[in-house]
């Protein structure tokens, strides 16, 4: 296999967790252009695919998303023309253009009422306007262009945007107690490894044409509830000299939202390490990376 000696990539929500770590890393000879909002908007099918007409672009990752899972159950309109309608165009623009895509998905497609870790050929049936958009982006991908990936991802966290982290860390500073669901489980995932992956995705899509195509799970190894990712954030925090609130376990009963979450959201990852030889490290490593230096920079 040979590859070409540069790639030009278009990513859609460049300025995401996961999109801030894919420019990060993307390597040399792999030239991202990430349009913000001002220069394409993911609500407007018709501008999707003259974006992807402008230029000779050698694969495109969807990173985008109405990704305010709450919201969305108010906002389904909104949800869908990004969640649906947008991978919908770029699969269609894309398989017109003959290159690959690579889009990124949620666990929030099944129901979470599996008892152990979903595999990609498990039935989907998401319980929220989010899970349910999210879901309808993968058919149209998986139907509009056969050179494609589909990446579901969970709980993902990252020094950058809104996440999990970020807010325990906030709330230790001012709260000594804090109340956490403890009844759903999942896997806790660096957006800069889910980001790793996609470009590896991409490059073999790219240099390999008859590379693996289909849906695939990626979640750092391991699982947790809330209140115990909660608790080792606390743990590696007081190693730094930072406070740790008390944390009670609460169900998911008591704490309401409008939009409903899988109870479980564990990813069987096997099928991806098969078929590109990529083995998610565990979330406990990469979770102290990621609060180490969110300490570090509040420390500047």
């Amino acid at each position: 296999m040979s590859s070409p000696a540069s790639l030009d990539v278009l990513l859609t929500g460049g300025s995401g967790q996961v999109g801030t770590e894919v420019i990060a890393l993307a390597p040399a000879g792999m030239n991202i252009f990430a349009p913000g909002r001002d220069l394409l908007d993911m609500s407007d099918p018709d501008a999707l695919i003259a974006m992807v007409a402008s230029r000779p672009w050698t694969a495109v990752i969807n990173c985008a998303a109405h990704t305010a899972v709450d919201r969305a159950e108010s906002e389904i309109l909104a949800a869908w023309k990004i969640n649906a309608l947008a991978p919908a165009a770029l699969a269609q623009a894309t398989a017109q253009a003959g290159i690959p895509l690579i889009q990124v998905s949620t666990d929030y497609v099944f129901d979470g009422s599996g008892a152990g870790y979903y595999v990609e050929t498990d039935p989907v049936a998401p319980v929220s306007v989010y899970g349910a958009s999210k879901e309808a982006g993968e058919q149209a991908v998986r139907t509009g262009n056969p050179r494609h990936v589909i990446l579901r991802t969970a709980w993902v966290v990252s020094p950058h945007g809104a996440n999990f982290i970020k807010t325990m860390l906030r709330l230790a500073q001012t709260r000594p107690e804090l109340r956490v669901v403890d009844d759903q489980r999942g896997c806790p995932t660096s957006a800069s490894d889910i980001a790793q992956a996609l470009l590896t995705i991409t490059q073999r899509l790219v240099s390999d044409p008859q590379a693996p195509a289909g849906t695939y799970h990626f979640v750092n190894a391991g699982e947790a509830t809330w209140c115990g990712f909660a608790r080792t954030i606390f743990e590696i925090a007081a190693e730094h000299g930072r406070p740790a609130p008390r944390l009670e376990g609460i169900t998911t009963a008591d704490y309401p939202t409008p939009a409903r979450r899988p109870a479980n959201s564990r990813l069987d990852v096997a099928k991806l390490a098969q078929d590109y030889a990529i083995s998610p490290r565990p979330w406990r490593e990469a979770v102290e990376e990621i609060v180490v230096a969110l300490l570090a920079a509040q420390k500047e």
